[in-house]
């Protein structure tokens, strides 16, 4: 009895199986990217729907009435009462080595005109997080070349920092100095010969950026030699909602990738403002009941199951790491928002650049009280976080005493002492875009600031005085440099030499 069951339940199973693979239907209607189609009775959740013409659309509602698709690619050639049928697979992109210094859409297909991609292997857009035994705590640094990320908000190997603030404060800036640097470190690395050094790759997911904005940022990428460590995932403002939703999830793929085989990868993903709006175009349009600000109710699932995939993963699980730096937009700084405070609930720490800051000229325009890293000096090397450990208590100390200050009251010597100090530490923390600073460096300038080396320099020259002490160590003590980024720790021998140097540099400078 039982085989005849176990017989009946295999060929139901193949039945279904076949009609399932062979499951085709028609196109009833379509509007905004979404297509309605009819008889698909054997769509699955997230599959991949392959329309007429070559088009492809992932099954997002599956409803009484038929299937919801949203469209990916070119949605002018889909009409109504064209065919449609399942293909049995979720969405998946092609994945490897081979996409680096290439531009790519949502689904992998090449933009930058330079021919075929080269890959073997592809992963699916979606795909559950790892969970807590796979993971590793955060302690190998992620060098930012920015001196105030670096020494106040360190951020490490398979933590999710979040850069949040207003339109034109410099978020994306920050985000391509990180990349920038890794390819300085990157090529200085893997020439050395070091067996043991470990390169970061790059993903930047454009999400409904604009066109300029992207070839500009791309010529950058390719000025500075970042671009060949780089991939560059772009769903447009012109492009449909489906594939600006679709792109973080297919950059996270890609990156993925990396961290499973034992690599390191670095992923921004600028901005998951517009990726929000982008799922709640697609939501009001496919008739999801909506909530606050007409987002749907799982528009923190959107994200926290995108965030979430970024780790650093034990040996047992090969070692690799996926370090994410989500970008997202605020409106007059008001970051209690609904979307802001999601994503903040789901990272690791926050840098936050502040309109007021970038006006007054400090860049990067990062608001020290209101930003935080939650991994903290974990992931710094041990000779930065011996000169910068105090840093972050005296900037706010600083900043408090200074806006108390304003009022015109008179004030202590050790007051002025603090502002005094407080004041040449901003101006050390001023950096240009897009000219990344080594540990290394970071560790002498930071150095010469604790033990007083700009203390009678006046405010004005700070600015000019740490250029100056860049130069004149690039030149003259360049194997100081060299030894704190191998030893990556200050013992007492080496800061008597940084000390002997700072003395030098500064009967130059005067």
């Amino acid at each position: 009895m039982n085989e005849i069951i176990k017989e009946i339940e295999s060929r139901i199973a193949k039945i279904e199986s076949e009609s399932r693979l062979e499951n085709v239907g028609k196109i009833v209607s379509v509007a905004d990217g979404v297509a309605l189609v009819n008889g698909l009775s054997g769509a699955m959740y997230n599959e991949m729907i392959e329309f007429e013409g070559g088009v492809f659309g992932m099954a997002l509602n599956l409803g009484e009435d038929g299937v919801s698709c949203v469209l990916l690619g070119d949605v002018s050639k889909i009409k109504e009462g064209q065919t449609a049928k399942t293909t049995g697979r979720l969405l998946r992109v092609p994945v490897g080595k081979g996409l680096l210094g290439r531009v790519v859409d949502v689904l992998g297909n090449p933009l930058d005109g330079k021919g075929k991609i080269d890959f073997s292997e592809t992963y699916p857009v979606e795909k559950i997080a790892p969970g807590i035994l796979p993971r590793k705590s955060v302690s190998e640094p992620l060098q930012t070349g920015i001196l105030s990320v670096d020494a106040l908000l360190p951020i490490g190997r398979g933590q999710r920092e979040l850069i949040i603030g207003d339109r034109s404060t410099g978020k994306t800036a920050v985000a391509l100095d990180a990349i920038i640097n890794q390819a300085i470190i990157n090529d200085k690395g893997l020439k050395s010969g070091d067996e043991s050094f470990r390169p970061v790759y790059s993903i930047y997911v454009a999400v409904g950026q604009k066109n300029s904005k992207v070839a500009r940022l791309i010529r950058l990428l390719e000025e500075k030699g970042a671009l060949k460590y780089t991939i560059v995932v772009v769903a447009s403002a012109a492009s449909e909602a489906s594939n600006v939703y679709i792109a973080p999830y297919a950059g996270c793929a890609m990156g993925e990738w990396f961290m499973e085989n034992g690599m390191d990868a670095l992923i921004v993903y600028d901005d998951l403002s517009k990726h929000a709006a982008a799922y709640r175009q697609i939501s009001l349009v496919l008739k999801r009941p909506s909530g606050r600000e007409a987002y749907p109710g799982d528009v923190f699932y959107l994200h926290s199951r995108l965030l979430e995939r970024s780790a650093r993963l034990n040996e047992k699980n090969g070692g690799g790491s996926l370090t994410a730096l989500p970008i997202i937009e605020t409106q007059a700084g008001d970051i209690s928002a609904y979307i802001p405070t999601n994503v903040i609930s789901i990272t690791d720490g926050q840098i936050f650049l502040e309109t007021d800051l970038f006006n007054q000229g400090v860049r990067p325009a990062i608001a020290v009280g209101v930003s935080v890293s939650r991994v903290g000096s974990a992931a710094q090397i041990k000779a930065l976080k011996r000169v910068s450990g105090s840093l972050k208590g005296e900037y706010s100390q600083y900043k408090e005493l200074a806006a108390f200050s304003q009022f015109g009251s008179d004030l202590d010597a050790r007051t002025k002492e603090i502002i005094a100090k407080g004041d040449r530490l901003v101006e050390i923390l001023k950096q240009t875009n897009n000219s990344p600073i080594s540990a290394g460096m970071q560790v002498a300038i930071l150095f010469a600031y604790k033990n007083g080396f700009f203390k009678e320099i006046a405010v004005p020259r700070i600015t000019e005085a740490a250029a100056s002490l860049q130069d004149y160590f690039s030149a003259r003590f360049a194997d100081i440099i060299s030894e704190i980024e191998s030893r990556k720790v200050l013992d007492e021998a080496l800061e008597s030499r940084l000390d002997s140097a700072c003395a030098e540099w500064l009967k130059s400078f005067k």
